[in-house]
């Protein structure tokens, strides 16, 4: 009998976001994380989440444009719920179809200004500064067909200084990331 919600993390880059949400749930009594999926071989979220003894499964852009391929392993893992984590291949129509309201993304900045294609990482931390914008911050969202444009759950802000760099700015937003992700995630699977 199944009575743990089951979550599929998917990342592409270093995971810290992914460790977190391993680390958080880890003795956790009604979630489990139960499959990390990432699109690159040599991603370090893979060896994260080989430490902490959660399955990995590795997909390409092609492979995850149809459901051949994934939803099987989503299923063999009875994944009741996604979370993506700096994953950066677009969220194809037969997953979102699948998992109607159950995939969300984190973005780092405040949405809707600074989202879209090619807007994740470093990229965003440079257009907020540049921009000469006074804050930023994450925003949680519902994952729809387009990128960054799904239903916000959850934003959380921190100040841009006159004298932010990319490298300090990704340091709080880092920080805000690590702090609400496994608890809206926690909320969620709560509703």
């Amino acid at each position: 009998m199944k009575n743990k919600k089951h979550i599929a993390i998917f990342a592409s880059g270093n995971g810290s976001n992914a460790q977190q949400l391993m680390q958080y749930f880890q003795h956790h009594s009604a979630v489990e994380i139960k499959l990390v999926v990432c699109n690159k071989p040599d991603a370090l979220v893979l060896q994260k989440a080989a430490t902490m003894n959660v399955a990995t499964f590795l997909i390409n852009k092609e492979e995850l444009k149809t459901a051949e391929k994934m939803l099987p392993i989503l299923q063999q893992h009875q994944i009741d719920f996604i979370v993506l984590a700096g994953f950066l291949l677009q969220i194809p129509n037969w997953l979102i179809q699948n998992f109607p309201n159950k995939i969300i993304n984190i973005h780092p900045a405040l949405l809707p200004k600074y989202g879209g294609k090619g807007m994740f990482g470093r990229f965003v931390h440079e257009a907020v500064i540049e921009a000469n914008e006074n804050e930023s911050g994450i925003s949680i969202h519902f994952v729809n067909e387009n990128y960054d444009e799904g239903k916000i759950i959850f934003q959380a802000k921190c100040s841009v200084d006159e004298n932010e760099t990319i490298e300090t700015l990704s340091k709080k937003i880092h920080a805000l990331e690590h702090e609400y992700l496994p608890k809206i995630v926690e909320q969620l699977l709560n509703e």
